[in-house]
């Protein structure tokens, strides 16, 4: 009787020290390409507003030009800012209740403020729920955490590029939607639409994704032993230097935004082509991206993390600097894909060396203060590329930026010494 019971407790015991992502491996696959099209289809509605944003201010009693511009830019930054203030929460509580909640959570919310939108009244309402998007909202963010913590740690790398190539999709396409959209259905018919997109990708994600979590060994059983080896285990160096490498993705391609169209209107560029041709380019480094994001997680998966975060870092600093010489735009427009190439490998292989960073309990909020500190570089990279671009001169934003991505290069390789040390 006594044998039993102990065999029947060393099997629950053995059942409970499985890790999650070993619990998960018959799902990891299924997930990811949920995850793939939740993060395509939500950011397509959360981009697609980018070519009738202006009008959609001016249609809501907006009326001199500078104000538009104003209110265009603060709407479409809110969302941003939203999410890179809750993304760090999201993270704790997936690894608290679990990352499918998290999932189901974000699309419900996204789809019903992206309807409610449409409904906006006023350009301060339509602020207001821009930002509640934000703040409720990030299904990519969510499924980063799935992802990277389900997928097996030699797949992690080549799954989060997988990952991230739905969601470049999704801003690469979005912004082609809303320049076609409106015309059939219009401006406030675009965002029921988007809303319908996201309630799909609910609807899919409550169905199909499954999660086998225990919230008494995934989340509660913090007790000593797993505080010392998550202290044992953790590099905060490693960790600062990975929040700035995240922060230096998004900071890198947005800085050149405040001046993009300036800068081309240099090149000989008619006014009448302007606005289209800013686009194009714009796009590009989304498009480089697609291209290799998910081989260059599979050599994160191969090579080491650090290794490809290194290169990509310095690589893309280096493509930055010529961005400064162009003479023609369609130099810039390939020397944009060629940036988002290089560019592409930074996020799988962060999001893969942070789950090895920190104890697996913390997995989720690692990746979501990571998140944070990416679209914190979203906000910043503006701010920052205007600034140059006023003080110094429009050349001087490509110096600077690809300036900071070497020196981010050299951090991380002080980071990965300091490792190995």
């Amino acid at each position: 009787m006594n044998s039993t019971v102990s065999s029947s407790a060393s099997a629950f015991g053995q059942k409970q020290a499985h890790s999650y992502a070993e619990r998960n491996v018959q799902y990891w696959r299924r997930n990811l390409v949920v995850c793939v099209f939740g993060s395509f289809t939500t950011l397509v509605s959360l981009s697609m507003l980018l070519p009738f944003l202006p009008l959609y201010v001016r249609q809501l009693g907006v009326s001199s030009q500078g104000a538009v511009i104003q209110w265009s830019g603060v709407a479409f930054g809110a969302t941003f800012l939203g999410t890179a203030f809750t993304a760090p929460l999201w993270g704790r509580l997936a690894d608290r209740y679990g990352r499918k909640p998290m999932l189901v959570r974000a699309a419900i919310g996204m789809a019903v403020v992206m309807s409610l939108i449409g409904v906006a009244h006023n350009v301060y309402e339509l602020v207001a729920l821009r930002l509640i998007a934000g703040l409720v909202g990030g299904y990519a963010s969510a499924s980063t955490v799935m992802v990277g913590t389900q997928a097996p740690r030699e797949r992690a790398g080549w799954a989060l590029g997988i990952l991230s190539t739905g969601a470049l999709a999704g801003n690469l396409v979005g912004p082609l939607v809303g320049g076609v959209l409106p015309d059939w259905i219009g401006i406030r018919g675009t965002f029921f639409a988007g809303g319908a997109m996201i309630a799909v990708a609910a609807l899919l994600t409550i169905v199909v994704v499954k999660e086998e979590f225990h919230p008494a060994s995934d989340a509660k059983a913090r007790g000593s032993n797993a505080a010392a080896a998550t202290a044992h285990r953790t590099d905060y160096a490693a960790v600062a230097a990975l929040l700035v490498t995240a922060m230096m993705v998004l900071l890198a391609n947005m800085s050149i935004e405040p001046i993009i169209t300036v800068y081309i209107g240099g090149l000989g560029v008619g006014a009448g082509h302007l606005a289209r041709v800013a686009g194009v380019v714009m796009a590009c480094s989304a498009l480089g991206s697609m291209l290799t994001a998910a081989r260059l997680g599979a050599l994160a998966d191969k090579f080491g993390s650090w290794s490809v975060i290194i290169a990509c870092l310095v690589l893309t600093g280096l493509v930055m600097i010529p961005q400064a010489f162009v003479t023609h735009w369609w130099q810039l427009a390939a020397l944009r894909v060629l940036m988002g190439m290089t560019l592409a490998g930074l996020l799988p292989s962060i999001g893969k060396l942070a789950r090895h960073l920190v104890d697996e309990r913390s997995t989720g909020r690692m990746l979501g203060y990571l998140q944070s500190a990416q679209f914190s570089g979203q906000v910043v990279g503006p701010v920052i590329g205007g600034l140059i671009g006023v003080h110094l001169g429009l050349h001087s934003v490509f110096f600077v930026t690809g300036g900071l991505l070497i020196a981010c290069g050299g951090l991380a390789q002080w980071a990965r010494s300091r490792a190995q040390a």
